[in-house]
């Protein structure tokens, strides 16, 4: 047991990390999934209460009766409201945080920096591996890497037009209001949640099955998963074992020359 856990910290997920075309323990990048379920859950969250809550806060002590009435005959009364403010700092760093795990997963080398592959690693260093490649894997990781992104120019949309005013040396973009809509991180967020539950729970990998069909129509010039996973040696075994288990008998039913 301890041997499977010092490959787990020698080789992380990977099957060999010294091998041309790397396979990781799928295992472990479901549990990986697992964990950062956390941060779209918590995006989630963040744009639940920006979006649905009030925007503007009202004290009710500081309400007095103006002795008038509207159109409808109600009460008109005057308040002291204060609108909310966001500050979108951690969301920010966690959005960075999110982004970093997705780029590391995709080498070799950044791999061993990544916390959340580390753990995932130990955890499943005592359950059987199953070794898929990583290509399809870094295809996927590249569609949550581009989510991010999204997300964090909707969290910092002034930032991204300041530079994109600056290289162009024009005011394409807008720096005094949000000007990306609320529905397309909302939907980047669902999305999100909906393809890691389904890595974690199901072992099914959407962004996986994108680019098979990506190589199929030939837009994606890959090596076939499929193809990869063929043992050639145990074939070559079990071809051997049958012409050795077939010597005998044609030996035996030979005629006899002899005679």
């Amino acid at each position: 047991m301890w041997q499977a856990y010092l490959n787990a910290l020698q080789n992380i997920w990977f099957r060999d990390p010294r091998e041309q075309s790397l396979y990781i323990n799928d295992m472990a990048v479901r549990i990986r999934a697992g964990i950062l379920l956390a941060i779209p859950l918590y995006m989630g969250l963040t744009l639940y209460d920006a979006i649905y809550f009030p925007t503007w806060i009202v004290d009710g002590n500081t309400s007095v009766d103006t002795y008038e009435l509207d159109w409808e005959g109600r009460i008109i009364y005057q308040v002291e409201a204060v609108r909310r403010t966001y500050d979108w700092t951690i969301q920010t760093w966690v959005l960075w945080y999110a982004l970093f795990e997705m780029i590391a997963g995709m080498s070799k080398y950044l791999s061993r920096l990544s916390p959340t592959i580390l753990i995932a690693s130990l955890l499943a260093a005592n359950k059987p591996a199953i070794w898929k490649p990583l290509v399809p894997k870094r295809f996927a990781w590249t569609l949550g890497s581009t989510f991010i992104i999204v997300c964090l120019i909707f969290f910092n949309p002034d930032v991204f037009a300041r530079w994109i005013n600056s290289l162009t040396g024009q005011t394409l973009l807008p720096t005094h209001y949000n000007y990306m809509p609320f529905w397309i991180p909302t939907t980047l967020v669902w999305i999100c949640i909906a393809f890691m539950w389904m890595e974690a729970i199901l072992g099914f990998c959407v962004g996986c099955k994108i680019h098979a069909l990506l190589v199929k129509m030939r837009i994606l010039k890959e090596e076939c998963e499929t193809c990869n996973n063929i043992d050639w040696d145990e074939i070559a075994r079990r071809h051997q074992a049958k012409q050795a288990a077939a010597a005998p008998t044609s030996i035996q039913n030979a005629p006899d020359k002899t005679s």
